[in-house]
């Protein structure tokens, strides 16, 4: 039992090791709705500016909460963060089709540029391509922007899931529109035609797409790569919200995406010499009693433990302020009076 504590003891209780992880690329933090996932991610962009050359969060969750946390209006397309050099946010939503994204995105040498409404429609025979595709050209033109770290902050659990296994359905998708060329082949002919491109041909399409898969595929092998990408799995210390981390760690770990850091978010931490009063003290007791648990079922994870303040961490300087808690613990003895 004793070396089981030591082990224990060898997981600081902080995401230094993220920060300081030089050769993660993509780094997804989620979890359960109203856990604080946003405050996390932006806390997180922050920490790592300070040692990477420029960061990218990317908001993945319809509700889009990081405009919300910087207190500036983001994106489709990557906006500098007011008040930080190497920080960029941008907002999309992963149940867009290609219809709907904007021309930003399909320069001229993008396989959509040929026209997105029939790439829609046709990609709209194969269930769930059109959404993936989507995903596939925003990672396309997250990579050609060649951001050091890309931080996603996610939509709750089922979403997240679904968005993790994007990059494969593009693969496979792909793979099955390129041997279907033969049957679209005179279709394709004649809707560029009827649309006066007559350039837009089976063969064209087939080789866009074909360049592509290489990275769809480069990406799908990135984000199954321990080295190059991590989960951080932001939780509260109550059982639904510890019920949806452990299936998110299970649903993880058979996808083989590496996570091995647990945020425990909207803890109280009660002042020495002060008495807390009777709704705090019964909330400290059910917060011990689950942390208890993620300690017994997380021993080999970092756990990092982040309070719950008297105010709304919303605006550069108070989440520039939260973000060290990511690095330092919480010590309430140590906050100023207000």
């Amino acid at each position: 039992m004793a070396s089981n504590n030591m082990d224990f003891c060898d997981f600081e209780p902080n995401l230094k090791n993220v920060v300081e992880q030089r050769s993660l690329k993509w780094i997804f933090v989620g979890g359960k709705g109203g856990v604080g996932k946003t405050t996390c991610s932006c806390s997180l962009a922050i920490q790592l500016s300070k040692v990477r050359t420029n960061v990218l969060v990317i908001s993945t969750d319809p509700a889009h909460n990081i405009s919300d946390a910087f207190d500036q209006k983001f994106s489709k397309v990557p906006t500098q963060v007011k008040g930080f050099d190497n920080i960029y946010a941008m907002e999309i939503d992963p149940n867009l089709g290609i219809g709907e994204l904007p021309d930003e995105y399909f320069d001229d040498d993008s396989i959509m540029n040929m026209g997105k409404s029939v790439m829609s429609e046709l990609l709209g025979a194969f269930p769930g391509i059109d959404e993936a595709m989507s995903y596939a050209e925003v990672m396309r033109l997250v990579k050609s922007m060649n951001f050091d770290v890309v931080v996603f902050d996610t939509a709750p659990t089922g979403h997240t899931l679904r968005l993790l296994s994007f990059p494969a359905v593009v693969e496979k998708g792909l793979g099955k529109l390129l041997n279907l060329k033969s049957h679209f082949a005179p279709f394709i002919s004649q809707i560029g035609g009827m649309l006066g491109m007559a350039d837009f041909n089976a063969d064209i399409m087939s080789s866009k797409l074909e360049e592509t898969l290489p990275i769809i595929r480069q990406v799908n092998e990135q984000f199954r790569n321990p080295e190059m990408t991590t989960f951080v799995c932001v939780c509260i210390a109550e059982f639904l919200s510890l019920y949806e981390t452990e299936r998110l760690v299970q649903e993880l770990t058979r996808c083989d995406i590496d996570t091995h850091n647990i945020v425990v978010n909207q803890l109280l931490f009660p002042k020495k010499g002060e008495l807390p009063c009777a709704l705090c003290t019964a909330r400290t007791r059910i917060q011990s009693k689950y942390m208890e648990q993620i300690a017994d079922l997380y021993e080999d994870f970092n756990i990092t433990k982040l309070p719950l303040l008297d105010h709304e961490v919303r605006g550069r300087e108070k989440i520039n302020d939260f973000s060290e808690y990511l690095i330092n613990a919480y010590d309430p003895d140590s906050v100023p009076n207000k």
